[in-house]
């Protein structure tokens, strides 16, 4: 049995087909922001991805230069592996209407060739409420083909709450974990991380701790007072950095303290189906830029949330800037954009 309320469950479909923009959209901080004046003179640069799944892909996505170029200058890129890698799904009715997910691994290899994403230089979560879509043997076989392709893992309860990476000359800690689940408690159990207490999580020897959640409801654009009251909870408790996941949409960013959160990237490769409604087809590339100098070491120097989009193309998408839409599309893109985010209204993007 999942773990959702009845009230969540009968507004899946509502919120999927409309996105929401309800909630309260004050007290944000702006999609880019400077912590550190003057810059530090080393630096190690974080690129934290969305959800990654190949339902609404048949084949690898087209993706923008301007969006490859940034993924390429990143020192790390952490994201989230939101459906199982198998040779075939065992869960096949499920998995043909979309309500259980599966990729290849051919698929996310050639995914991550199409995108610019070297796999040593790679991290996916596996706390989320897909992984054990099907079933034990669709998870051990996801955990035996990313050690196959050479990529590391977080969010698994057989590690340590805390996954230490080495970053150039910074050690960063990752705690990876899930809310929600979409099976029995007692199958996720031992297998994937659903520890959300800071204060059980060690912390000894990383210079800067990140939470990678899979948190919030889906469909919607602001995070619940509740998803805000455990960043506050992570932050006052020593976690430098939160890049959320599950909601599927852009949410805000926030600043507590010295923390800096980004509450949900949205999609980096559609999870949803084929023909999302545009709202979804929003994701964020969020690039953190950490200081290596001896005095501020894995302190935050700047941080930005960079939106693109995802459109179809045949058996695929492509992924673009903002600025490389046209029309009435880019119109609405940049209007939601723009309600969700706070001033200043400079126009922001991917950018190398």
């Amino acid at each position: 049995m999942s773990n959702y309320p009845l009230s969540y469950k009968l507004s899946w479909l509502p919120r999927f087909l409309k996105p929401s923009l309800g909630g309260d959209a004050c007290g944000f901080a702006p999609i880019a922001g400077t912590t550190m004046t003057p810059p530090p003179k080393r630096m190690v640069r974080l690129a934290f991805i969305g959800d990654i799944s190949a339902v609404a892909n048949r084949g690898a996505p087209d993706c923008d230069p301007a969006i490859r170029a940034l993924l390429g200058s990143a020192d790390l890129v952490i994201g989230n592996c939101e459906s199982p890698i198998v040779d075939g799904p065992s869960a096949v009715l499920g998995t043909k209407l979309g309500t259980h997910h599966a990729m290849s691994e051919r698929f996310l290899a050639e995914a991550l060739a199409a995108v610019g994403v070297a796999r040593d230089k790679l991290v996916l979560s596996l706390a989320n409420n897909h992984v054990l879509d099907q079933g034990v043997a669709g998870f051990d076989a996801t955990v035996a083909a990313l050690k196959r392709l050479g990529i590391r893992t977080i969010g698994l309860a057989a590690n340590d709450a805390v996954v230490p990476v080495t970053v150039g000359p910074l050690n960063v800690g990752f705690a990876a974990f899930t809310l929600w689940r979409n099976a029995d408690e007692n199958l996720f159990a031992g297998r994937v991380s659903m520890e959300s207490d800071p204060a059980q999580w060690p912390r000894d020897a990383v210079d800067l701790l990140c939470a990678v959640p899979h948190w919030d409801w889906e469909f919607r654009h602001f995070p619940r007072a509740e998803t805000q009251a455990l960043a506050r909870r992570l932050a006052g408790q020593g976690v430098g950095l939160i890049a959320g996941h599950h909601a599927h949409v852009v949410q805000p960013v926030d600043r507590i303290s010295r923390t800096i959160v980004a509450y949900g990237l949205g999609d980096f490769l559609g999870t949803a189906h084929a023909r999302q409604p545009w709202p979804g087809r929003i994701g964020g590339i969020f690039i953190v830029d950490v200081s290596a100098d001896a005095g501020t070491r894995g302190s935050i120097a700047s941080y930005q949330l960079h939106p693109f989009v995802r459109l179809r193309a045949g058996d695929h998408e492509r992924l673009l800037p903002v600025e490389g839409l046209k029309g009435r599309m880019r119109d609405k893109v940049k209007g939601r954009l723009s309600a969700i985010f706070p001033s200043p209204t400079r126009e922001e993007g991917v950018s190398a």
